[in-house]
């Protein structure tokens, strides 16, 4: 089977080497001349606009997935008319927009932080008296780790807000528009990742706990402490109703707040998940290769954990490799790109039988990659 992906960052790097192992040869569509994809499979590098490279990179290929919801729906409509595509441009579509997303989780009968939409300075005024301070001001489209956003804490702020997320000419909101939710004190942040395959066959990997620094995940541990049966259960009736809702094929990840006892929706990212990089070695079958099975219709991996495990990003500079591999149950996933400030360039998951095994190994690669967050270190978050 040939597989397309649009996309060539490390997600579809990492997809590509899931694939081999199934018997699939493997595409990868970026503009990027160092795409890191393009390390280990076949690289089209052009703009998502250039329609003669588009229809170079469908020939021959059997489906097509994406590694990044941010790939223009253009050129995702256009192969999909053409080849097998999952998830589905309505999935792709309705992530790249927050209010699409805040929709189909109303829609989905999920619960959220409170939100409004704002076009106008004057917008901003009514939703901030609506919703209350502290909030937070986020571009529809276009955010990610922690990009895009602004937070409000006090009436002073909304100046600085408004002319930070660049208002266009004539005092509306740039692009699509902007949206304002109400901050929520959460006691930590969850998110589960679960797959679908092409027969709307379904397996859910177990809730995790996500710790951020500088709006960047830097910490998942996996499965989440202190997790009741009942509330795994709730999410993955959560993660199902949105599947159902997007017809979806492939790997489906939720953000969620734990919040006084209720589970409130955040985002949800139609791919492959940094939340879910910890499967790779901790579970059965990883969600890399569970969602190459899934859109190529192969029957779906088991997501049982294989023990206790932690996933620490490694962002900006890299510790020595023989460093961490002297670690037991210390795995090391490089990315193959050029370090430089903020950037994602790998990952190590740490696996081990039980939470004290896994506390103790964790401190030593987090010694080696300067990480502050600890097992345990719960607290009231921002959203």
């Amino acid at each position: 089977m040939h597989v397309g992906i649009l996309g060539g960052g490390q997600l579809g790097r990492m997809l590509a080497l899931a694939a081999y192992p199934l018997g699939m040869h493997v595409r990868v569509f970026d503009p990027a001349p160092d795409a890191c994809a393009g390390q280990v499979a076949e690289h089209i590098e052009a703009k998502f606009t250039n329609a003669e490279a588009i229809v170079r990179f469908a020939e021959g290929l059997d489906v097509v997935t994406f590694e990044w919801e941010n790939v223009p729906s253009v050129a995702a409509g256009y192969l999909a008319g053409r080849l097998p595509f999952f998830p589905s441009v309505l999935a792709l579509e309705t992530a790249q927009d927050r209010l699409d997303e805040k929709l189909l989780f109303e829609s989905a009968g999920l619960e959220t932080a409170p939100f409004r939409t704002v076009e106008t300075r004057e917008e901003l005024r009514a939703a901030v008296a609506a919703i209350r301070l502290p909030a937070l001001l986020k571009t529809r489209r276009d955010g990610y780790d922690g990009k895009g956003q602004y937070v409000l804490r006090a009436p002073a702020d909304e100046d600085k807000a408004w002319e930070t997320l660049g208002p266009m000419p004539g005092g509306s909101a740039p692009g699509a528009g902007l949206l304002l939710e109400g901050f929520v004190a959460f006691e930590r942040e969850l998110s589960i990742v679960g797959v679908r395959g092409r027969r709307g066959d379904v397996r859910f990997y177990p809730l995790v706990e996500n710790h951020h620094r500088d709006g960047i995940l830097r910490l998942t541990l996996a499965p989440a402490p202190d997790v009741a049966p009942e509330r795994q259960r709730e999410a993955e009736a959560m993660l199902l109703e949105v599947m159902e809702e997007l017809e979806y094929v492939g790997v489906l990840a939720i953000e969620l707040f734990d919040y006084q006892g209720r589970l409130l929706a955040n985002e949800i990212a139609p791919r492959v998940h940094n939340s879910g990089h910890w499967s790779m070695d901790g579970a059965e079958a990883g969600q890399f290769e569970n969602h190459m099975r899934a859109i190529a219709g192969l029957p779906l991996g088991s997501t049982e954990p294989l023990g206790v495990s932690a996933m620490v990003n490694l962002i900006g500079t890299l510790p020595r490799s023989e460093d961490v591999l002297a670690i037991e149950g210390a795995h090391l996933h490089l990315y193959g790109k050029e370090p430089r400030p903020g950037r994602k360039l790998g990952h190590v998951n740490v696996v081990a039988r039980d939470r004290d095994e896994l506390a103790a190994r964790l401190a030593r690669v987090q010694a080696l990659t300067g990480g502050e967050e600890r097992l345990g270190s719960f607290g009231a978050r921002e959203t």
